[in-house]
């Protein structure tokens, strides 16, 4: 499973100044650590569960669970018996026992450069008892549900902390979702109350959020579902004089802001925290109790609601983020993603705040005001540990190396990426322009229903490969089946699943236990199947090679869309690809390839010639592309990920889209319709 020495050839080491302070210096630490989590779980976690603060200890087993449908309802139990808060672990602990009260707890840059604003432990502990307060006065308590749709301001964590601190559960939605996204979350998870914005900037693009919220409010009440109490802050309508320390300063104000407003339903944030106690009690929550509902997209189209609890996935975070990122006390940690996504739950507000840490919340774009702009925050805030998503990477890699090294980024120590499997080109710019080739890259694979990474790097314990996830993380125990349900030994390729399951794991489908168990563990009974292809090296090296649904069978050969991208995106003229495959008469399937190409650079037949030898020599006569398709766009959802359904369709010519609300261009699909191939049978 684990090689008994480290790899030495055709692999990436840190520094050895990277060593010195790391909490994992060598590969044979992480190894000794890690058959010490597979074999006597409970020993290894009671260790880690002894940093943090539980009100009652637990009674019954450390860990229980069966993973098997034929055995009975799945299920998972960690600490069963154990009381803490969440929320008390991430400020009181760190504000009355750490003595960090002074501490930054967060740097928070706004959408304009020159928008900013800090926050202390001791002032955000403070304002997350006021808003606790402030929803207690609203008839929320322990095991109602919230939803919140805000922009990325210092109130979105306040808000998701309140609800924790309360034991009420929140469901965060992402702001980039459509007011029918929004009201399908809310009646999914029978919500009690709505928290938004007025609006924000994304960009030179202004979002009026609370326009959208109103709308998803009436198709609530349209299907049945009337919700009594929205509460709005004010980001961008405030008035000067009313801004203080209270809400992010808007450098950019928009007075004539549109704001609609129901005195029956509609209560302004201001208002209400002006009138809120500073002091709130903690509420003591069973370690099984609900923490936060998260909606992933589902197989059959409907979100699901995926269910964390909180003592493993305060552990499960809190473990993650120290050792993955290689966290110290003096760092500065800037993870990009929206809160609305599993990456900000976990590595913006959980992880970082229950290790002590310093983090950036960022509220803009990459590219604004120009491509510059993250390379001028790393030096604005002395970033060491940076982690982003390869999209974003692949983007900025269009514009050059210019815009990176005109910043100094001296600071950077870590690099990491999420979302997706970076392919090794992105992988060598990043390591080798953003991090001058001194900056390990911890490439993460997991998912919202992980709670945190479970194949990840380690920067001083594991040699690194450009575009792997290299091996499990503590107590994740991965495996490759076949079609069959047989494990592979050795270099393979299949499914992968786990065998048995780590704190931060997700417990169920919110309000729908029979679909989790249908979803995670029907096709393969005994394993929680992630629904991911995966291939194992000769080095026991993990690399994700895409959904199970993203690959190909041509002529009975199994190909990954991800494998054939990466040989497409290797040519110097590619800086982004997507691959789907399309019903051929003979051979099953085709590969019909999208391919976005650098600044300059013109679509000719000489280079389709050259992109299809590329891929014949990179992967094999079999994995040919069949159609190459000039795309300066492709259709990606607002969080920057590529809608290969709809890629399908056109590859198809099958204008039957779906609902495409969550696309953040929809007349790029337009494009590519105009610009498809010609195809036949």
């Amino acid at each position: 499973m684990i090689p008994d020495k480290a790899p030495q050839e055709n692999v990436f080491h840190c520094s050895e100044d990277l060593k010195k302070e790391s909490h994992i210096p060598s590969f044979e630490k992480y190894k000794e650590l890690y058959i010490r989590s597979i074999e006597n779980p409970d020993e290894f976690w009671g260790a880690i569960a002894k940093d943090f603060f539980w009100k009652t200890k637990h009674t019954g087993q450390f860990l229980d669970y069966n993973f098997d449908v034929t055995k009975g309802e799945i299920f998972i139990k960690f600490m069963e018996g154990a009381t803490t808060n969440i929320c008390y672990n991430l400020l009181d602990r760190n504000v009355h026992e750490r003595k960090l009260g002074d501490k930054i707890a967060f740097f928070w840059e706004g959408n304009e450069p020159g928008d900013d604003l800090t926050v202390t432990y001791k002032e955000l502990l403070q304002k997350v008892c006021r808003f606790a307060n402030v929803l207690k006065s609203q008839g929320v308590k322990k095991g109602d549900c919230v939803s919140i749709y805000m922009p990325m301001v210092v109130e979105l964590v306040v808000a998701m902390l309140a609800c924790a601190r309360i034991g009420a559960i929140h469901s965060i939605v992402f702001a980039g979702f459509s007011a029918e996204s929004l009201c399908e979350r809310i009646i999914d998870s029978q919500c009690l109350l709505l928290i938004t914005a007025d609006g924000f900037y994304r960009g030179d693009k202004l979002i009026n959020l609370k326009l959208l919220a109103d709308e998803a409010l009436q198709k609530c009440r349209d299907k049945g579902f009337p919700l009594k109490k929205c509460i709005m802050l004010k980001h961008l309508s405030k008035e000067p004089e009313a801004a203080g320390r209270q809400s992010p300063p808007a450098k950019r104000v928009c007075p004539d802001l549109e704001v609609p407003w129901n005195p029956d339903v509609d209560l302004c944030w201001h208002s209400l925290m002006s009138g809120a106690a500073d002091e709130c009690e903690p509420e003591w929550c069973q370690s099984e109790d609900p923490l936060f509902i998260l909606y992933t997209s589902g197989s059959t189209g409907k979100p699901k609601g995926v269910l964390h609890t909180v003592s493993g996935y305060l552990l499960y975070a809190a473990t993650t983020f120290k050792l993955v990122f290689d966290h110290q006390p003096d760092d500065v940690f800037w993870c990009t993603a929206d809160i609305g996504w599993i990456t900000g739950h976990s590595y913006i507000t959980y992880g970082p705040l229950a290790n002590g840490a310093t983090s950036v919340l960022f509220e803009g774009l990459p590219t604004y005001p120009d491509v510059g702009r993250m390379w001028q925050i790393v030096d604005k805030y002395q970033v060491t540990k940076f982690y982003t998503a390869p999209t974003a990477i692949r983007l900025l890699m269009k514009y050059g190396s210019d815009p990176v090294q005109k910043h100094k980024r001296k600071s950077l120590k870590v690099l990491g990426t999420v979302g997706e499997p970076i392919n090794p080109e992105a992988w060598q710019w990043y390591h080798g322009v953003v991090g001058e080739k001194r900056c390990p890259i911890v490439d993460t694979f997991w998912q919202t229903e992980t709670g945190g990474h479970v194949l990840t790097p380690l920067p001083a314990a594991t040699p690194m490969k450009p575009g792997s996830a290299t091996f499990p993380f503590f107590g994740v125990l991965p495996a490759i089946l076949n079609e069959s349900g047989e494990e592979l030994e050795g270099p393979c390729e299949g499914y992968l699943v786990f065998k048995q399951p780590w704190p931060g794991v997700m417990r169920s489908v919110y309000r729908d236990h029979e679909r989790f168990e249908a979803t995670y563990f029907k096709k393969f009974p005994g394993y929680y199947v992630t629904g991911d292809g995966c291939r194992r090296d000769k080095d026991g090296y993990y690399w994700i090679t895409g959904r199970i649904d993203d690959m190909l069978n041509v002529s009975g050969h199994l190909l990954s869309t991800a494998e054939v991208e990466s040989a497409l995106v290797e040519h110097k003229s590619v800086v982004e690809a997507a691959v789907v495959s399309r019903p051929h008469a003979v051979k099953g399937e085709s590969l019909y390839c999208f391919v976005t190409l650098n600044d300059g650079v013109a679509y000719s037949k000489a280079l389709e010639a050259e992109l299809r030898k590329q891929v014949r020599e990179k992967i094999g006569a079999i994995a040919t592309p069949d159609y190459i398709q000039n795309a300066p766009g492709l259709p990606k959802t607002r969080s920057g990920k590529i809608m290969r359904r709809v890629l399908r369709k056109i590859a198809c010519d099958d204008n039957n889209l779906g609902d495409i609300s969550t696309l953040a261009d929809s007349s790029v699909v337009d494009e590519l319709f105009r610009n498809r191939c010609t195809t036949t049978a």
